[in-house]
């Protein structure tokens, strides 16, 4: 079974990915970006799911940081900013797709497919 790392700080953000994701994914929760980053550096990950904003580290540099170590996970923003702005800045991060929230099941899980293939 695919692994995802969802790092989101909201707790009824993640309990919201958990329900999404729960039947199809194994997976783990970081709180902030920096623990994202250590998760990601430590085991083994098919996709992040990236609050962008959080403590300690935003999902700005979060994003930046994995992608220097491991250029080849897909990353994908989750943002209540839906603005193209946010967009663009989350691309420029690394990010490989965007979502906005509240995010919607089905288009979350054909994101995660697209990019995982499962």
């Amino acid at each position: 079974m695919k692994k995802i790392l969802i790092a989101e700080d909201n707790d009824s953000n993640y309990i919201l990915m958990t329900y999404i994701l729960k039947k199809y994914y194994q997976f783990e929760r970081a709180k902030n970006g920096k623990e994202a980053v250590e998760m990601a550096e430590k085991n083994e990950y098919d996709i992040v799911l990236m609050d962008i904003k959080m403590p300690v580290m935003d999902g700005l540099e979060a994003t930046k940081g994995i992608k220097a170590i491991r250029p080849d996970l897909p990353v994908v923003a989750l943002t209540a900013n839906a603005f193209d702005s946010d967009r663009q800045l989350a691309m420029e991060a690394g990010c490989d797709d965007f979502l906005s929230k509240p995010v919607s099941s089905d288009l979350c899980l054909q994101t995660i497919k697209r990019l995982i293939g499962v």
